[in-house]
């Protein structure tokens, strides 16, 4: 069997891989070993840039009705139990009530992943994506112009695929990253941690805590666990948060410890239970000749922000356009090279700030709370637990206000981007500053009441111009003698001129800022370097797209 891209593991970075290449008409196919289903969501929220990626893909309408009560509070609490002390809580509204920000036309979704997987699966599938469930990769060798796989099926049976490009999204414990030997840095191990999903319907009944997305248990040893609506019905994930030693938690001590957190006993069906480990780790590469690494195979990270699976979905649409533009003819080996380059710091800025999210919610673990907290009704204990609370708050609100790492990143020192000169930003966490410099993802603003700058952007270049004497004919013209797909967008909008600040503006199908200017005098040095072909041969793999 004959391919253009083969993608291994089919969780939400596989499927959308596998879903945008064939919304730019390349042929995948996608194994997954095991049958696809989800007992026990390792993802629960699709950050504001993927779900402007959702945009693009036209399936937000998909994510809102996949199944999640969006009408169902999305506080964060931290309490000693259900039924015992409230130290304090972060409001947040729920995901039908919440606003986009001025900088997006979207907002953030909570979407689990056992309904985010088939709403990928469905926009993989609708896009011509050939998915295997129960078929395993055994091995593969990459023989410099193609890669030969062999995947082994349910019933045991063998077969060879030959591809151009196989893409690892086969999760921690990547088989394609041990196989290319590619080593990881970082933590192997923060904690030991148990998660548990139970089923109890109206548990908000059975205590006197205000309803909240999220809880996190703080007890005389400090933090010991959290627990999460993860349905927003009758359906929770509980967090058992062990240290660095590695212990197995039975089901009667799970079923303590959820009582325990609830603050009586109660009747409720355990799910399912599952033992995983914290870490953060990034790979030291994420290519090997025609084999690439993304999302979990790629980086490790704690849960600690939402930031795993997001940074994966970056990965997906930053390397899935650049495999489309190769085998298209119009790409060059620089353009491949660079997903690393791009991808891979902002990974490694995404793991490590997870990780410090992580130190801070288990801080009470470092400096216990003082025994006050916990002594009743008092008005000493009752202010002491006020004072507390607000201490934890202030420092816990870095995890819950994260729009700078969302939309903020930056593409800085890329082959494939032509730096304009300008002082790169200041990284932020918080807030986001929107530019369209270089590197940057370009800027949102309404073009209409229900058009974005955004919806420019995905399946080729866009040239926006924001002043109709501005000659534009020099690049387009560059572009079309290379055969690469390109769009003249004129923008009539004082305040998208403004922001943008040239005159000319060229975005990539990813949505990044390529390059901008007053004019485009050197168009045919632009063209080649954003399409990676500065000083190499025009790679063409169109035969087999």
């Amino acid at each position: 069997m004959q391919v253009p891209v083969l993608v291994v593991g089919a969780g939400p970075v596989g499927l959308a891989l596998a879903g945008d290449l064939g919304w730019r008409g390349v042929n995948t196919l996608l194994v997954e070993r095991t049958d696809g289903a989800v007992t026990q969501p390792k993802m629960d929220m699709v950050g504001i840039r993927s779900m402007e990626f959702c945009r693009r893909w036209g399936i937000t309408d998909w994510v809102e009705s996949a199944g999640y009560n969006r009408h169902y509070t999305q506080d964060c609490a931290w309490v000693t139990d259900l039924n015992g002390y409230e130290f304090g809580r972060e409001p947040f509204p729920a995901p039908a009530d919440e606003k986009p920000p001025p900088h997006s036309p979207q907002h953030r979704e909570r979407c689990p992943q056992n309904f985010f997987d088939p709403v990928l699966t469905r926009f993989a599938v609708e896009n011509g994506s050939d998915i295997r469930y129960n078929t395993e990769l055994v091995d593969f060798t990459d023989l410099g112009d193609r890669v030969v796989a062999v995947v082994r099926d349910a019933d045991g049976t063998t077969s060879e695929i030959e591809c151009q490009y196989l893409i690892g999204t086969d999760g921690g414990g990547s088989r394609v990253r041990d196989k290319l030997g590619i080593e990881m840095t970082g933590d192997g191990v923060l904690t030991y941690t148990t998660n548990a999903v139970f089923r109890c319907d109206g548990l908000e009944s059975l205590h006197h805590t205000k309803a909240a997305y999220r809880y996190i248990f703080i007890g005389e040893e400090g933090t010991w666990a959290t627990l999460v609506a993860i349905n927003g019905k009758d359906q929770w994930r509980f967090s058992l948060i062990g240290d660095g030693d590695r212990r197995l938690v039975s089901e009667e001590e799970m079923r303590t410890a959820i009582v325990r957190a609830v603050g009586r006993e109660f009747d409720f069906e355990i799910l399912s239970m599952l033992p995983w480990v914290r870490r953060q780790l990034v790979a030291d590469h994420y290519r090997s000749g025609r084999v690439f690494l993304a999302g979990d195979s790629a980086h490790l990270t704690s849960p600690t922000g939402g930031f795993g699976m997001n940074t994966g979905l970056l990965d997906a649409v930053n390397l899935s356009w650049k495999l489309a533009a190769v085998l298209d003819g119009w790409g060059g080996e620089t353009l491949l090279d660079s997903y690393e380059t791009e991808q891979r710091p902002v990974a490694i800025r995404n793991v490590t700030e997870a990780g410090d999210n992580l130190k801070r919610m288990l801080q009470p673990r470092v400096a216990k709370p003082e025994a006050a907290v916990f002594a009743g009704d008092s008005a000493e204990a009752t202010q002491a637990r006020k004072e507390y609370g607000q201490r934890y708050t202030e420092m816990m609100a870095r995890e819950w206000f994260t729009i700078g790492i969302h939309l903020g990143y930056l593409y800085e020192g890329s082959p494939v981007i032509v730096p304009d000169g300008t002082p790169a930003p200041e990284l932020t966490v918080s807030t986001y500053t929107p530019t369209a410099r270089p590197g940057s993802r370009a800027p949102h603003v309404w073009l209409s009441p229900q058009r974005s700058t955004l919806d420019e952007f995905g399946l080729r270049f866009a040239l926006l111009r924001f002043d109709a004497a501005a000659d534009a004919g020099p690049l387009l013209a560059a572009a079309q003698a290379g055969s690469v797909p390109i769009r003249l967008v004129d923008v009539d909008s004082a305040e998208a001129a403004a922001l943008y600040e040239k005159p000319l503006v060229l975005v990539r199908p990813d949505g990044q800022v390529a390059w901008r200017g007053d004019d485009a005098a050197d168009a045919a040095a632009i063209v080649e370097t954003v399409c990676g072909l500065r000083g190499t041969d025009r790679t063409s793999e169109t035969a087999v797209k």
